[in-house]
């Protein structure tokens, strides 16, 4: 089963700026696409972004322009640099496979923007 590790969050004022990261375990991750998700309080999990084995991106229209994901295949690592940040990021971050919706996710990664 893989095994997924976030880390990277924190609080920060709007307008700041936080790089996520992702550690992936398994032997298919250089062949699969990867994405983050974030989850608010109270609200569903939602796509934030996802990046193809040979670098193709795609962002959720609250993401473009601010977020950049990216991955090193080598490493087994996502990352999400996040810029501009609003209090609405607020949520926490995960990492998973593209279009997952089994039940292995990683602990995710706490982002919050507050003044």
């Amino acid at each position: 089963q893989v095994q997924l590790v976030e880390s990277g969050g924190g609080l920060v004022q709007p307008g700041g700026s936080l790089r996520l990261s992702c550690a992936a375990s398994g032997p298919l991750f250089s062949f699969r696409t990867m994405a983050w998700y974030r989850q608010a309080p109270g609200k569903e999990r939602e796509l934030v972004a996802h990046i193809t084995p040979g670098g193709s991106t795609a962002y959720a229209d609250f993401g473009k322009g601010r977020f950049t994901i990216s991955r090193d295949n080598a490493k087994k690592e996502v990352y999400l640099q996040m810029n501009s940040l609003k209090p609405e990021d607020t949520a926490v971050y995960y990492c998973n496979f593209a279009g997952y919706s089994g039940g292995n996710w990683g602990q995710g990664t706490q982002v919050s923007v507050s003044s």
